[in-house]
């Protein structure tokens, strides 16, 4: 399990119920999303609102559901950047019930660096990767 150092709280919205009255799956994975977007605006590599700049594209997406998340649960969905490589980056998930700690579910995503102005895959730019490293290593933000 990787060392987070990053977390971003989430509201379980009523929206994001199926018929077994527990968070669908499909919710879960825009959790991740959305604190995946908030750890690339913490470190300063996406402003928030231009889209193209943002470089990334998802390869592969899974999700591990460890328990039910019911509405009106504090949860918050913690983000690590666990391998860069040439042209991705792996990003692991944990979303854990904030008063216990306990894990809900976890997962990973691969992003593939991507130019959307070329539509072509690219090497991950030398400021992400040294942002990131520094980040993960507990050096910076």
């Amino acid at each position: 399990m990787p060392s987070f150092r990053f977390a971003h709280p989430m509201e379980v919205r009523y929206a994001d119920l199926d018929a077994q009255r527990h968070v669908n799956n499909v919710a879960v994975f825009s959790y991740m999303e959305t604190a995946r977007a908030h750890y690339l605006q913490h470190l300063g590599l996406w402003d928030g609102r231009d889209f193209d700049s943002i470089g990334i594209i998802v390869g592969e997406a899974s999700c591990r559901y460890l328990a039910p998340i019911s509405y009106g649960q504090r949860i918050e969905v913690a983000v690590a950047v666990t391998h860069l490589g040439r042209k991705s980056v792996t990003v692991e998930y944990a979303v854990r019930d904030v008063p216990s700690g306990e894990e809900l579910a976890t997962g990973r995503t691969i992003l593939v660096t991507y130019d959307y102005r070329s539509n072509q895959s690219i090497a991950v730019p030398e400021t992400w990767r040294k942002t990131i490293e520094d980040f993960e290593a507990g050096k910076g933000s």
